[in-house]
C-alpha cells in the first residue's frame, strides 16, 4: 500500500474515532468537519494531524473536567459576584400598563398566540383565563435580578412565550407578566442574596396576579402554568393566595412543571390535589424530564436538604410525576402517544412539530424518563441528561390537548 493510501486509511480511522468517542459538542463536530475537508497529502496532512490531535486532547480534557467539576463550574459561571441590590434590577413593573406583560388578550404581538405549521387556530371566545409565569430569563452575573429592559432576557421571554405559553392558547386567553427574574445563579447558591433575589421576583409575580384577577370576570375559571423559576413563584402564590381561598374553586388545573414537588409533604400545602386521571379538573400536574442514563443528583441535593411546605422533611419522599403523554401519575407511554414535540430551529426563534418521536415514563422516584437523548434537542441539555429546558417542548401538543380537556371538564360542571 502506498503512503497516500495509508494516510487516507489512517485519516478515516481518526475521523470515525472522533465521532464515536468524543462527546457530542460543537467542538467535536467542527473537528470532524475540518478533517473531512482537509484530506491532504502526507507532509501537510501530518502537520494538520498534529493540530487535530491537539484539539481532540483539549476536547477530552474539557469533557473530563466538566464531568468531575460540573457543579463548581456552573456556580462559577452563573452565580453573581456582587451583593444583592434591588435598585440594580430597575423599578418595579406597573401591571396596569400593557407593556409590562408578555402576553394578554389585547396585545397585538403576543407570542403565546404562535402556532407551529399544521396546527389550526380554534375560534370562539375563550371561557378560561391562563396565568403563565415564565422560567428564568436572566443568565448574567452583573446583578441578582434581571431588569425588564434587559435585551437578552426579553429575547428568551419571547422564546418561552411561543414555546411554552402557546400550549395553553387553545384552552383559554393567556396572560403572562414580565417580571424581574432572579438570576440563574440564585438557584446555584445558598447565600442570603439568593433568597432576596427570589423574593423580589415573587413580589412582581404576586402583584401581576392581583392585576390579572382584577381584569377578568370574577367567575372566570383559571389555569395556572409555570416552568422552573415560574413554578417556584406559582407554588408560593398557591400557598399564600390560593389555598383555602375562594379563588381555589376557580382553578381548572395548575401546571407546576420543572421543579421537584413532594407528593407527601408539598402537595397538601398547595390547596389542590395531584391529578389522578386524564381530563380531571381542579388538580395539579408536575414533571421533570431526563434522558437515560439519568443523573439527578443536583436536583436531589436541593430537594432532600430542604423541608417540605408542610414542615416535614422531603428526604425519602417521592416527587410528583404526572406523565404529560397520559395525563396520569406513575404511567408510561410509547412515542406513538406523543402528539407532537416542538423541535427548535437553530436560532430558537421557530420550531417544527414532530409527532411520535419521544416516549415518557414516570420512574418510582418521580422522574420523567424519555429514553435515550433525542435528536434535535441537544442544545442546552443540563448536567445529568437533564432536559429541563425542554419540559414543555418535548410534549407540546399533548399539553395543549390536556389543558383543553381539563378546561372542558371544568366548564361542564
Amino acid at each position: 500500500m502506498d503512503a497516500s493510501l495509508r494516510w487516507h486509511d489512517g485519516w478515516e480511522a481518526l475521523v470515525h474515532w472522533t465521532q464515536a468517542r468524543l462527546p457530542a459538542t460543537h467542538l467535536r463536530d467542527r473537528i470532524v468537519h475540518v478533517a473531512l475537508h482537509h484530506r491532504s497529502p502526507p507532509l501537510l496532512a501530518r502537520r494538520f494531524l498534529y493540530i487535530i490531535a491537539g484539539l481532540i486532547v483539549l476536547t477530552l480534557a474539557a469533557g473530563i473536567g466538566w464531568t468531575l467539576f460540573q457543579d463548581q463550574l456552573m456556580r462559577f459561571a452563573f452565580v453573581p459576584g456582587v451583593r444583592f441590590d434591588a435598585d440594580a434590577a430597575g423599578p418595579a413593573p406597573d401591571y396596569a400598563r400593557p407593556a409590562t406583560w408578555l402576553a394578554r388578550p389585547d396585545l397585538p404581538d403576543d407570542p403565546s398566540r404562535w402556532l407551529p405549521k399544521g396546527v389550526a387556530r380554534t375560534g370562539g371566545k375563550p371561557e378560561v383565563a391562563v396565568f403563565y409565569v415564565a422560567p428564568t430569563t436572566y443568565y448574567g452575573k452583573a446583578s441578582w435580578n434581571g431588569a425588564l429592559d434587559d435585551r437578552e432576557s426579553r429575547k428568551w421571554l419571547t422564546v418561552f412565550g411561543w414555546s411554552e405559553a402557546s400550549a395553553f392558547s387553545q384552552a383559554g386567553a393567556v396572560w403572562a407578566p414580565r417580571y424581574r427574574s432572579a438570576a440563574l445563579g440564585a438557584f446555584l447558591s445558598s447565600a442570603p442574596d439568593s433568597a432576596k433575589a427570589l423574593d423580589l421576583a415573587y413580589g412582581d409575580v404576586a402583584r401581576a396576579f392581583d392585576a390579572f384577577l382584577a381584569q377578568i370576570p370574577t367567575s372566570r375559571p383559571i389555569i395556572l402554568a409555570g416552568h422552573s423559576q415560574g413554578t417556584v413563584h406559582l407554588m408560593r402564590l398557591m400557598r399564600e393566595r390560593v389555598a383555602g381561598k375562594p379563588v381555589a374553586k376557580r382553578i381548572v388545573a395548575a401546571y407546576l412543571v420543572g421543579w421537584p414537588i413532594s407528593t407527601t409533604v408539598d402537595v397538601p400545602a398547595l390547596g389542590l390535589p395531584a391529578c389522578a386521571t386524564p381530563g380531571q379538573a381542579n388538580c395539579l400536574l408536575s414533571w421533570q424530564s431526563f434522558a437515560e442514563p439519568a443523573d439527578p443528583h443536583m436536583i436531589r441535593e436541593i430537594y432532600e436538604a430542604t423541608p417540605g411546605f408542610t414542615g416535614a422533611p422531603r428526604k425519602g419522599t417521592p416527587m410528583l410525576c404526572i406523565n404529560p403523554l397520559t395525563g396520569a401519575p406513575g404511567t408510561a407511554a410509547l412515542p406513538a402517544a406523543n402528539l407532537g414535540s416542538l423541535a427548535p430551529g437553530a436560532d430558537f426563534m421557530d420550531a417544527e412539530l414532530k409527532p411520535g418521536v419521544i416516549s415518557a415514563r414516570c420512574d418510582p422516584s418521580g422522574l420523567l424518563l424519555i429514553g435515550g437523548p433525542p435528536k434535535g434537542f441537544d442544545r442546552f441539555v443540563m448536567p445529568g441528561n437533564n432536559y429541563h429546558v425542554f419540559d414543555y417542548a418535548l410534549f407540546w401538543a399533548n399539553i395543549r390537548a390536556d389543558a383543553a380537556a381539563r378546561a372542558g371538564t371544568f366548564l361542564k360542571r
